[in-house]
């Protein structure tokens, strides 16, 4: 979604704002197509931008193949783009994520640009505006909640005073999480439960884990370092993916598209989790530093996606 947005916004495709796609799907190839993954996106846009599909997939293929972590972009059929990835060099990204820590995913997209949000007394919708300024301001932009500004349009929530009742993180995951156009959940004793079927117990715990991870091979004697993963490719791919999914968030004004993608990043840290620590009479070897690695870069990016959405990430739950 970047590349296309960035090729709008540069002039390399000239179609029009409502005309770009809100999401680009990315899937497995079909059988006999080549790569790690495929995309339509230039026949969609094609009769926006007046190009032949083919053209259109050109002027993306040399963007996507300039990114991070991408060994080959070729163009196939009628306009399909088909992605391999650089295996040997894709945990590189692990490396951005721990030097930025919290940080990690702010960019400078939407620099120049300005917006102000009304100062609304609903619950939600204050919870809802602060965090798409939060959002704005995370990639340049300036934003600011005032009296001239125009409110976010939202389904009202049924308890207006839902932190009172579940307190405030529980209340806001419940605000965030539902899309603007859905109401939010408001079951107290759901929004509570500490249980897999609570997506906000699951991010957190997911947290926790990590740092619990850090604390227990410090104490075999070992601790991270950067190297490949072949069992983490799921887990790291939903890491690189993080950057784009705050600048969407950001440029929809869709928190919900943040805490959805810390809901699959928490799920795959608790699935790998597993194989980070040595077992039994097992010597801390090269894999696990690598694995400790990537468990902690997905805690960085559970912490950092927390805060931008004001949700306190413990350390021990």
């Amino acid at each position: 979604m970047r590349v296309v947005r960035s090729a709008v916004d540069e002039g390399a495709l000239s179609v029009a704002g409502e005309a770009v796609p809100d999401a680009v799907k990315v899937e497995r190839p079909r059988p006999g197509g080549g790569g790690d993954y495929a995309s339509g996106v230039a026949l969609k846009l094609a009769a926006a931008a007046g190009l032949p599909p083919r053209r259109v997939a050109e002027v993306l293929r040399q963007r996507i193949a300039d990114q991070p972590g991408i060994a080959l972009v070729e163009v196939s059929g009628p306009g399909f783009l088909n992605i391999t990835l650089d295996r040997g060099g894709r945990h590189e990204v692990l490396q951005d994520i721990l030097e930025a820590a919290i940080p990690y995913g702010y960019g400078d997209s939407l620099r120049g640009q300005s917006f102000e949000f009304a100062d609304v007394s609903e619950e939600r919708g204050r919870v809802v505006t602060e965090v798409v300024v939060r959002l704005l301001q995370s990639q340049g932009a300036v934003a600011r909640i005032g009296r001239t500004g125009e409110p976010l349009p939202l389904v009202a929530s049924p308890e207006s005073r839902l932190s009172a009742l579940a307190g405030v993180d529980a209340a806001r995951w419940a605000y965030l999480r539902a899309a603007r156009h859905d109401r939010p959940r408001t079951d107290v004793e759901g929004l509570l439960a500490q249980r897999e079927s609570n997506a906000l117990f699951r991010v957190r715990y997911a947290y926790s884990r990590s740092r619990a991870l850090t604390r227990n091979a410090l104490e075999l004697g070992f601790e991270g370092e950067v190297g490949p993963v072949p069992d983490g490719e799921a887990l790291l791919g939903l890491l690189s993916d993080h950057p784009g999914v705050i600048e969407s968030a950001a440029r929809h004004r869709a928190p919900d598209r943040l805490a959805r993608h810390l809901e699959a990043v928490a799920d795959e840290l608790l699935r790998f989790q597993h194989g980070v620590l040595p077992l039994g009479d097992e010597k801390p070897s090269a894999a696990h530093r690598n694995r400790l690695a990537l468990a902690e870069a997905a805690g960085t990016v559970l912490a950092g996606g927390l805060s931008l959405l004001g949700i306190d990430a413990p350390e021990f739950l």
